[in-house]
């Protein structure tokens, strides 16, 4: 078997410990990058804990100086994959909430930003920097209910775009990946705690999904991490300030 797609490559993968962001990390490593991950410092397991890591949540007032000392340890770095996000409950207008509000748009938004802030440095040292920042259908289409959501994923494409012209000076490419709705552990819950206020149960609801689609399936963790390697390897090499969806051509 021939070296991987990021053979001998530095990655850090933020909200790497489950979910999108696990499947992404193994599959760098798998394409052999060395990965750092960034999560919630009770989120990881030992097995993480060992391989290097940062414990931190990115909506509190010392996550920009403990990234940016990681950042300094860690350069050069190859690729940065800013996937650490928040899912609030489904909402509409009427019944939304200044607190969560406020929570989720420093997660899933300033938690981005400063994410490429603290890597700007380490990826222009690495001279192929690669930035993958996580979106989402929402960032371009409406759903009801899904307000908070929505809006810092809007906020996440329009950061991806501005950030590709800012480091694109520096040689650095910055895009977005937009998964559309993804089987993981987060959303069945989801669908499952709708189902029990009168909502379709979990197999209805994700049939339903895949029944939306081109290809008669929902994509997968996998997929989303196979573009994840696409857009940090130099098979991208020409592309920046991009959002590449990843939903199985959603209707």
């Amino acid at each position: 078997m021939g070296a991987g797609l990021l053979q001998g490559r530095r990655a850090v993968v933020t909200g790497a410990s489950r979910g999108l962001g696990r499947a992404i990390a193994d599959r760098f490593a798998a394409e052999g990058a060395q990965v750092w991950i960034v999560d919630l410092p009770g989120a990881m397991d030992p097995a993480q804990k060992a391989a290097g890591t940062l414990g931190v949540d990115l909506a509190d007032p010392g996550a920009e100086a403990a990234l940016a000392a990681f950042a300094k340890t860690l350069a050069p770095v190859d690729a940065v994959v800013a996937n650490a996000g928040e899912v609030p409950p489904w909402r509409g207008v009427s019944a939304v909430e200044r607190a969560e509000w406020e929570r989720v748009f420093a997660v899933n938004v300033w938690g981005a930003a400063v994410t490429l802030k603290a890597f700007a440095d380490a990826l222009a040292a690495s001279g192929r920097g690669a930035a993958v920042l996580m979106a989402s259908i929402n960032g371009y289409r409406a759903h009801p209910d899904q307000i908070l959501y929505t809006a810092t994923k809007h906020a996440v494409i329009g950061l991806t775009r501005a950030a590709a012209l800012d480091l694109g000076r520096r040689g650095v490419r910055v895009n977005a990946l937009a998964p559309g709705p993804i089987a993981t552990a987060a959303l069945r819950g989801r669908v499952d705690a709708r189902a029990a206020e009168g909502g379709p149960p979990l197999d209805e609801a994700l049939a339903a999904f895949a029944a939306q689609t081109a290809l008669g399936r929902m994509a997968t963790e996998e997929d989303v991490a196979a573009a994840a390697v696409l857009l940090a390897s130099d098979l991208a090499a020409g592309v920046t300030g991009t959002v590449l969806p990843v939903e199985c051509g959603l209707a």
